[in-house]
Formats: structure tokens, sequence, C-alpha cells
């Protein structure tokens, strides 16, 4: 607003940088509200031997850290300190400020890609000081980034701080006479919830919109029954010029009223919302521009903006020039523990909490459900005392007989608050660092098995994300619901293939995506021969032949198909003590590996070198555990829809066979629950039904009443008891596809077939398509030199191609 004179948040396109430098931004996560992914992926995938490179400063291990080519663990005051070298070795002026050695060499090397880069490159910064935003914004000018985009920014983040913290004390002073919230819930997430509580009483009114009887509707007096925003109209602007148009898909099902409905009746306006949208936008948005049309499309794009500014004029005095700016960074220094607040992946800021699937959704990075948790690295928890040591035949620490993983408790203490937390050991945290994530600890509107977690927001102190904490370890021992007890490959590289981009351009593929071989009268034959069949083929060159393939380069590990991969097909949400007990129910899942070395490729030179029994025994030990700044790798693990698949040979009821499409089909009604074809799947995809999870008090996650039960897909089964599911390639989606087709009296059009969880993937890392289609997609995918199957020296003959992930090493 400064700089530019528009109160929003500066805009970038990855897809036009070729380097790109974060310091504490987790634009792949929740930064500026996210949604950079799909451009980011555009420039990873390696085309014209060329891909972006990404490097990464940040203290907590995120989305973004994770998927970067370099990432370096820095502490927040020292990411201030790195970005004002940055700076100076950027416009050659010499900056103070002490950094070690290893981040004052990762410091300058990034400043050389980036003036090597020149306005391929582009920075930016998730630090919340505006002496940092405006040195960023310089040096995205200074390089003249084009990926960096002031013109039309982002839109959708316009609240004020300083205003909210205004009107608790104003509430508390009893200058207030009325509070009227929508959409809201400040009893739950302000730092100082108490005092807006205490303010809140204090006043004449008090009203609050809301869809359930949360946190701040149980301490107003009125309380109004708002509609679902399914249920509304509604409009809004993402991005200068940007607007979209909000319509309801079905009748309210409730006497609810929509807030915006109940202000145009306070002010006396008889007309509806729906009408006060259209005569606004006619006049204001379309300027002659058929409302009908931007009605269907639901987004229009103009020129200019329609946004009145709100905001209140911004004091430019506490502003430093540039120069005076990087040198107040420069002279910052840390004192104590430093604490880094978040959203989570799954749950956000903790709107959502009442949805068991995001309170089920793993996380990506520590691959844990229903919990938040103070992340500490494993230096830190051994000083502090909260490493629990790994759990043999004679003793259970950090494991349980089951398997269940454990951990301590810690009191972290911010300004005199003090939490109770279960600390979990992240791979990746910075030394003299620990991250919290907000969105769990609610204790209003939703059942008694969500009620999970521990409220961070009173540690935040002044809507800081950044605290100096104190944290001592407390007694108690925590029981966490983990998917994934094994966090390193161990130099598997055939189960995810990568390489270089050096490599990769001046390599032949032979020699980074080999094909296994296997012994055929005592030589060396191609995995893929015929020959080597256990089975006789048919030919599959008739009709549709389904295949899905997983770009590792695009794939930033999300986890949004994972979601859609629920909600489609009916997936059953069975709760934390059944995950602990490795009883999940995820169709699909995505594996996150860390390096025991530095890299992936150390892992696997490392393994190769291996020799004897004591060394294999002794090496194999120590790659259990991860780097202190590990290499990550995400892989998307489905049904692999096998042609040769294992798991059809050994049904006894035979409810598992294979279909004339390419699927391996799963007869639900003939299954007997011998579970031989969950033994005999080398992809561990299978899942069994130990209870039945509908209509069943024991889980009680909205699927025992008739509203929760809404969001059952009439196209698929519920199973029942008893029963073996697993991914089905979405064959109503596809059968469907088909019949609207034949309805038309057309052919299926290249590209038309869609699954739940390509449907849902924002960057393109996942295409399904019909592989005896040759215009579409997924043939040409098939065939790429990156594409190889996950085991294929087992035989399987997967129907699911993977890419061989690329990293750029290529440093300036």
């Amino acid at each position: 607003q400064n700089k530019y004179g528009s109160r929003a948040l500066a805009n970038y396109d990855f897809s036009k940088a070729q380097t790109i430098v974060s310091i504490g931004a987790d634009f792949l996560g929740d930064w500026q509200g996210g949604g950079f992914d799909a451009a980011y992926a555009q420039g990873r995938v390696p085309k014209n031997g060329k891909m972006s490179r990404h490097i990464q400063f940040e203290a907590n291990m995120s989305l973004s850290g994770a998927n970067a080519d370099k990432r370096v663990a820095m502490k927040p005051s020292q990411q201030k300190v790195a970005l004002a070298k940055l700076y100076g070795k950027l416009v050659g002026t010499a900056v103070g400020g002490e950094l070690p050695a290893h981040l004052e060499t990762a410091v300058n090397n990034a400043a050389s890609e980036l003036l090597k880069a020149g306005s391929n490159a582009v920075v930016l910064t998730g630090i919340q000081d505006v002496n940092a935003q405006n040195i960023v914004l310089a040096i995205n000018e200074k390089l003249n980034s084009k990926a960096f985009d002031p013109n039309n920014p982002i839109l959708t983040r316009q609240g004020n701080d300083k205003a909210v913290a205004q009107l608790v004390s104003d509430m508390n002073s009893g200058t207030v006479a009325a509070v009227i919230m929508a959409g809201v819930n400040p009893a739950y997430t302000l730092p100082n919830a108490d005092a807006f509580v205490k303010g809140l009483k204090q006043t004449e009114l008090s009203l609050a919109f809301t869809m359930k009887n949360d946190e701040t509707a149980s301490v107003s007096q009125y309380v109004a029954a708002t509609s679902h925003y399914l249920e509304s109209w509604g409009d809004l602007e993402t991005k200068k010029g940007h607007y979209g148009l909000m319509q309801p898909t079905i009748r309210p099902l409730f006497d609810t009223k929509q807030f915006q409905d109940v202000l145009l009746e306070l002010v006396g306006t008889s007309e509806s919302y729906h009408d006060f949208i259209k005569s606004y936008w006619n006049s204001n948005v379309l300027k002659g521009t058929s409302w009908n049309e931007s009605l269907h499309d639901g987004v229009y794009v103009s020129s200019s903006s329609a946004t009145l500014d709100t905001a209140d004029a911004f004091d430019g005095s506490a502003i430093s020039e540039i120069g005076a700016a990087a040198n107040v960074l420069a002279a910052t220094v840390s004192s104590g523990m430093e604490l880094t607040l978040y959203p989570k992946t799954g749950m956000g800021d903790g709107q959502q909490a009442n949805n068991p699937w995001l309170q089920e959704f793993p996380d990506p990075l520590t691959r844990t459900t229903w919990d938040n948790y103070l992340t500490v690295s494993e230096f830190d928890a051994k000083e502090l005392g909260f490493f629990l040591e790994t759990s043999t035949f004679f003793s259970e620490n950090r494991h349980d007989a089951d398997g269940g993983l454990n951990g301590k408790y810690a009191n972290v203490t911010v300004n005199g608050v003090t939490v109770k937390v279960p600390v979990i050991i992240q791979p990746g945290q910075a030394r003299g660092t620990v991250g919290m994530s907000f969105g769990y600890g609610r204790t209003e509107g939703l059942k008694a098995e969500m009620q999970t977690g521990v409220n961070a927001y009173p540690l935040y102190t002044d809507f800081n994300n950044v605290q100096t904490a104190t944290v001592e370890l407390t007694d108690g021992k925590h029981e966490f619901a983990c998917v994934q007890l094994h966090n390193t490959l161990m130099g598997r590289g055939d189960i995810i293939k990568e390489t270089t981009l050096e490599i990769f351009n001046t390599e032949s593929a032979a020699n980074w995506n080999h094909v296994s071989v296997v012994s055929l009268n005592h030589e060396e034959t191609p995995v893929d021969s015929p020959d080597v069949d256990l089975w006789d083929e048919f030919d599959r060159s008739i009709g549709h032949h389904f295949n899905l393939s997983i770009d590792l380069n695009s794939c930033t590990g999300c986890g949004a198909c994972v979601i859609a991969c629920h909600a489609e097909n009916n997936v059953p949400v069975v709760g934390k003590e059944e995950i602990r007990r490795s009883r999940d129910m995820h169709w699909l899942r995505i594996d996150r590996y860390y390096s025991s070395d530095e890299t992936f490729e150390g892992d696997n030179t490392t393994k190769d070198n291996i020799q004897g029994l004591g060394s294999s025994l002794s090496t194999f030990g120590e790659m259990e555990l991860p780097s202190e700044n590990p290499q990550v790798a995400f892989q998307p693990i489905m049904c692999q829809h096998c042609n040769h698949a294992p798991c059809e040979t050994v049904c006894p009821v035979a409810a598992s066979s294979h279909g004339r499409q390419g699927q391996n089909h799963m007869a639900y009604n003939r299954c007997v629950g011998t579970r031989y074809c969950a033994n005999n799947c080398p992809y561990k995809v299978r899942r069994f039904n130990w209870f039945l999870y509908n209509e069943n008090d024991e889980f009680d996650y909205h699927m025992n009443n008739d509203l929760g039960r809404m969001v059952v897909n009439p196209d698929v089964t519920v199973r029942s008891r008893g029963v073996m599911e697993k991914c089905s390639m979405c064959i109503q989606m596809t059968q469907k596809t088909i019949l609207d087709a034949k309805r038309d009296g057309r052919e299926v059009n290249p590209d038309e077939f869609k699954t739940a969880c390509s449907s849902a993937c924002d960057s393109g890392a996942i295409v399904f398509g019909d592989i005896n289609n040759k215009k579409s997609a997924i043939t040409e995918l098939k065939d790429d030199e990156r594409a190889y199957h996950l085991l294929d020296h087992v035989g399987t003959k997967p129907n699911v191609v993977y890419q061989v992930k690329v990293r750029n090493t290529n440093e300036a």
C-alpha cells in the first residue's frame, strides 16, 4: 500500500521464474492465501533442457522447503539478516549483521544465482516486517522480475490487525454499544480472546451470524443461523480485475437466512441480495457484458477494478529508506528459542475443524492425523529431554507394540501464557526453533470426537507468527496417530527414481531410468519382455484402456487428491484410535520420504558400498534415521491396477478380478474378507473394513445422521464390515463419461476421462486417460523417457505410471 497505493498483497507467476528464492514464505502452503502451486509446477517439469531452480530459507520444514532444490534451515531472526545481506549483494552495498559461515555462503550463492538469472528470477518473503517486505519489493523491481506482478495484486486478505486490537480496547472501555459478527470466530482466533469476550459482555448488543454454535456464538447475546456458502449468493474479487460469482447449488436445508439479506433489510432495502449483486455488477463490473454469461462462467476478468478501498491511510513515516531498512534487519539478534506459528495444510485456521476428512487427513510432512504438536529438531530434542530412544524387543519407547508413535509433552510459554503441547521430532527443523500449527483446540460447535489438539492462538501475541518462547519438558506421554512410521528409502532408488537436470540433459535415459531385468535361462532379460510373463496376454487395444500418470516433479505433496478421493468414493473416517492401529482407510496415500544422507543420491551410494553382513546391519540401521536437513520426496500411491495383479490370483472367491478397460475390479458382495489380496499386494494399497463405520455410535463422524450422510455419493457403494476395498480408478466417473458421449451420439473426447484425484490436482501432476486414444495426453506420458512403473521388477505390469523426479542442482 505504501509503495503502490493499494491495500493488497503482491502477486507472483512462478511459471515465468527460472530462479526462485524464498525467505520464510511457504508459497506452496497458505502464504498469501495460496494458489501458487499450479504456476510453480509448470516451471518444475523439465522442458527443452530447462526447469526452474528453487532455493528456500526457512525454520520449519514446509511444503515449499520440501519441494526446493536447495533448502537452508535458519532461525527467523537469521532470515532477517539473510534478507538484508541478500539485498546488499544484489545492489552492491555493504550490509552488516552476523551469520554462521555456512549460512553466509548460502546467501552469497543465492545472490549470485539471482544476478545470473536477472529478470527470470524472483524473491519473496514471509517475514512479517514492513522493512523486509519493502526490501523484497525493491529487489524484484531491481531484477525487473517477470514473475513479480504488482499490477494485479491479491485482494483476498485485507484485514487490519491494529483495527481489531483497537476494537477490543474500545469494547473494554465501554465505548462500543453493539457488535455484529459474521464469518468470524474471534473468541477462538484472537490471541487476546479473553479480553474480547470480556469486552463483548460489556456491549449492549452482540449478534453473531454463524452456521454453528462456536466459541463466539456461545458468548453472544443473539445468534442468527446463517446459510451455508453453497446455499448462498455472493461475489468476490480475488485479484485486481479478476471477479468471481457465487450462486447456490442447493436450496437452504434449514430455516436460515443469508447475512447479506439481513443487512439489506436493516438498511430498508426490499430487494434480495441476488438482485443487489446483479444490479451492482451491471453498473460497476460488467459495463455492458452479459450478466447471464458471467453467471454461467462463474468468473469475469476486467481491465479495471471496482473494489472500494476501505482501508485507513497508511502511515509512511515508520518506513525507513530501503538501505536503512536493510541495516535495521541486519541488526536483528536472536534471543532464546524462536517459535513459528503456522496454518496446517489440512486444518488451516480451524474453521473446518468439524470436518472429519480434514481431521483424518495426514499432514504431508509428519504424516500425523488428529493432532497438532510442537515440531522440534532432533538436536534440540536431545538437549531439552524430548528425545525418545528407538523401541526394541525389550522396551516400548518411541513406539508401542502395535507400532503407534509416542511423544513427550512440553510447556511452551510466550509472554506469560503457557500451553502444554505434545512434541514431535521434525527432520529439517532449524536448531533453536520450534513450530506449532493453528486450527486445533476447538471446544465449541463440533462433536467431542473432533475436539482435538491444542489451541495455539493464545501464543499469537500482536498477531505475529514468530515469538520468543520458553520450552520446557513436562510430564506425560502422548499417543500420536501416524500413518507412516518408516521415514527413509534406505537407498531403494527404484521406488522413487530421480536424477539431476545435468544428467537428464547429457546422458541416455537408460542410465537414469533403467528397466529392471530378471533371469531367463540364466540370461538378463528386461522385465517388460513378453518372454518372462507368468500369464498369457490378451488384446488390450480394443475399447478403452485406462492409465494414470503421476509426475513426481509436479507433485507438491499438498494432499488435495486424498480429500477428493475421500469425497468421491465414500471412504470412511475411522478415528484416531484406529489410525494408530494402522487401520486407516485412505484409498490414496502420499508417501513422504526423507534422505538419510544429505541427498537421496548419497543414500544410493551408501547402500551400494555396503560390504558384508556386519556392514549391512550397521549401515542399514543408520539409514533408517533421516538427515538433520534432508532432501524430501513425495509419492502418491493408490491401487496400481496391475495387468498381472497378484491380488487377483489369490482371492478364493474371485472378488478381485480384472476388467477389459484396465481396472482391477473389487466385487464387494462377493468378498468374504480373507484379506489374502492385501497380503499379496506389493504396493499395500488395499483397505479392510474392520468395522461398520456408518450408522455406528462407536464411529460418530457425521455418518450416523441424515444430514451427515448427505455427503455420500449415490453412485458409489457404501461398504460394510468384513469387506476389502481400494481405489477403483473412479469407475463411476469413467462410465458416466462413456454414457454422456453415447447420449450425445459422439466419441469420447481426448482427455475427457477424469478421476477424482486428477480433477483435484491443481499442479497437473496426476493425469488420467485412455491410452487407446492416441490423441490423449496419457498416451504421450506413458511413453515418455521419464516414465517408469513402481516395483517393475515384480512383473505386475501396472496401469499407473510415474515420471522420474528431476532436481535442478545447477548452482551459479
